[in-house]
Formats: C-alpha cells, sequence, structure tokens
C-alpha cells in the first residue's frame, strides 16, 4: 500500500474523488495543500483573491488533477456572502464537500491598540472572521451529507505565545485557536455528526507572509512541510497540529507555551518572557 493510500484508508474524507476546497490557496501551505490533495486524486476548490495568482494556482493544480477536478473561485473570505457563494459553487461543481481548509490570512501590521482602527478590523475580517463565515457556509451542508468530513482552520504560534510585533496578527490567531476549539467540542457533541476540526498551527513557514524574504530563508520550513506534517497528524487524529520549523522544536514550541500560560498562573506581568524583570528566569527556563 502506497503512503497516499494509507492516508486515505485511515481519513476517508481524504479519498480519492473526494472533494476539498481551500480559502487563501494561491500561494503558501494553501497552495501547497491543493497540490499535495490533488496528487491523491481530490477535485479541489481553490479560493483565494481574484487575479493572476489565483488564476495561475488554479492551471498548476490542474496539471496536477486534471482540468475537470479543479475549480478556482475568486473570493473575499471577510465577507459572508462570497463564502455562501464558494460553498454553492463547490457542491454545483463537485457535489459534497468533505474536506475545508480556512486557511486565507493576512499578515499586514496595523501598530498599536489604539491606531489604525480600519486596519485592525480589515485584518480581524480576514483572519478571523473569515473562518468564521467558511465554518457558516459549509459546516451544515457537510454535516447534512452524514459522510466523513474534516474542518482544518490556520491558526498560529503568535495566537498561542502572543508575541511583541503584530498584537492585531496576535488576537486574530488568539480568536481562530479559541473557535476551532468550541467548533470541535460542537461537533463531536452534535448527534450522528461525522465531521472533525482541528487547528493547524504552523512554524516558521516561507509564505505569502513571510515579511523582506525573497526566498525561502534557512530557519523555515516549506509549505510542503506543513502539509505532510498536517496528514501525519491527521492520521494520528492529533487536534492541535503543532509544526516545528528548522529552528524551532517541539520541546521549544512547548516550553515557550507553558511560559505563557505561567503567567498567569504565577501572576508575571503580562507577556513576561519580554520582560527585562523575567529575562534571566526565563532563559534558565528554557535551559532547564
Amino acid at each position: 500500500m502506497t503512503a497516499d493510500a494509507e492516508i486515505q484508508t485511515a481519513l476517508p474524507a481524504l479519498a480519492f474523488g473526494n472533494v476539498a476546497v481551500i480559502t487563501g490557496a494561491a500561494s503558501g501551505v494553501g497552495l501547497a495543500a491543493a497540490k499535495r490533495l490533488a496528487a491523491m486524486g481530490m477535485k479541489i476548490v481553490l479560493a483565494d483573491i481574484g487575479g493572476a495568482r489565483l488564476d495561475e494556482a488554479g492551471n498548476a493544480v490542474a496539471a496536477i488533477g486534471g482540468n475537470g477536478a479543479v475549480l478556482a473561485v475568486a473570493t473575499d473570505v471577510s465577507r459572508s456572502g462570497e463564502l455562501d457563494r464558494l460553498a454553492d459553487k463547490a457542491f454545483e461543481a463537485f457535489g459534497e464537500v468533505s474536506l475545508l481548509m480556512n486557511n486565507a490570512g493576512v499578515g499586514n501590521n496595523p501598530g498599536k491598540p489604539w491606531e489604525n482602527r480600519d486596519a485592525w478590523r480589515r485584518l480581524l475580517d480576514v483572519n478571523f472572521w473569515g473562518v468564521v463565515h467558511g465554518v457558516e457556509a459549509f459546516a451544515p451542508r457537510m454535516l447534512a451529507a452524514g459522510k466523513a468530513g474534516l474542518i482544518v482552520n490556520t491558526g498560529s504560534k503568535q495566537g498561542i505565545t502572543t508575541p511583541p510585533g503584530n498584537l492585531a496578527y496576535n488576537v486574530s490567531k488568539a480568536g481562530v485557536k479559541t473557535f476551532t476549539e468550541g467548533l470541535a467540542h460542537a461537533l463531536r457533541n452534535e448527534p450522528g455528526a461525522k465531521v472533525a476540526a482541528h487547528l493547524l498551527i504552523p512554524g516558521f513557514t516561507y509564505t505569502g507572509l513571510t515579511e523582506g524574504a525573497t526566498e525561502k530563508p534557512a530557519g523555515a520550513w516549506t509549505g510542503e512541510q506543513v502539509i505532510d506534517f498536517m496528514l501525519a497528524s491527521l492520521v494520528r487524529g492529533d487536534f492541535y497540529i503543532l509544526c516545528p520549523d528548522n529552528e524551532a522544536t517541539r520541546s521549544m514550541d512547548e516550553k515557550r507555551m507553558a511560559w505563557a500560560i505561567g503567567d498567569i498562573i504565577e501572576n508575571r506581568p503580562a507577556l513576561s518572557r519580554w520582560h527585562p524583570d523575567h529575562k534571566e528566569a526565563f532563559a534558565a527556563f528554557m535551559d532547564g
């Protein structure tokens, strides 16, 4: 049995001929997912802001899966009506959807908490509300189908450890984490449901959001590595798909996250990892 066949045996939602809808599919992790799943024989619906990049992505995926198995739909995930339209087009073209990847995201930095309200709102509309809109548009139909299904929402380690630098992004991804946890709970308590939710937590990954990089930094993973790790994690049944990278190991991530929650338990200052009074204690914690 091939590796792909083993994955599809363990995950019926990814069976040959099933349908995957991926937002943010024109580049990065989304495009890597589209290509990988097309190679497994799935029908692929790519959603992203329209334009040449989406057209090129659709052509690249069609070269793998065939023109009749790929649909590219220009979609602004911040608008709920466009996700409803995406769902209509996906079901009309290919039938029931078995995998939804809410992956679209933006990384622009609106600045301080008291600045640039419109830019804050735009980021949250895409990164957080885009996920909610995707679930609203697809989950009821996936549940009604009565078949195995997966919803994978892309979060971020920045939504867990919330490092200084881009507060709006951190807030959006913290929201995705909490929403996806609640979604998973709701789905497993829905009578007869065969749809499960999972949180994809990439590490340092070279994508369109990688600031100032024109080629992959040595410390970053590729989108393809993230998707390979995601598939292996889904086979294991992991809810939290916590990806390492070439700079951060699983152990490092676990310690950073443990320190972050320790701020509450030990009543340290907010974001004490970056507080001068706790710099040495954090370094010792990481080394210990």
